[in-house]
């Protein structure tokens, strides 16, 4: 279940990213964003953990602010990955500034799922 809502949050992420940030747009359906969702979920878990590790000199150098790079990146690289739903990034400042709210909303909306959950329990 926990999938799923993990899935949800990242879709509607993406969504508000390509609906807010100039530069990023979505064409697609439901199902393909939930596929981009998908997408998304499989760069974060498999790809940015090793980006991460490999830029662990420069992130401490600049005191945490290169993960914004890298969290441009994986959105530039989803975009490119799954390019047959619709999603497009047309640079690097969108995709920073997607990152930026693809994280704060992931954020926000991530918390109110662990909230509900913590409240039936």
């Amino acid at each position: 279940m926990q999938l799923v809502l993990s899935l949800l949050v990242n879709a509607v992420a993406l969504w508000c990213a390509a609906e807010f940030v100039t530069g990023i747009r979505y064409s697609g359906s439901i199902t393909g964003l939930l596929v981009l969702a998908l997408v998304f979920g499989a760069v974060n878990t498999f790809i940015k953990p090793v980006l991460k590790l490999l830029a662990f000199p420069i992130t401490l150098i600049t005191l945490g602010l290169f993960t914004l790079v890298i969290n441009a990146g994986m959105l530039l690289l989803t975009a490119r990955l799954a390019g047959g739903t619709g999603f497009q990034v047309d640079g690097f400042v969108p995709a920073l500034l997607g990152a930026i709210l693809v994280s704060v909303v992931g954020t926000f909306l991530g918390a109110l799922v662990r909230d509900d959950k913590d409240e039936r329990d």
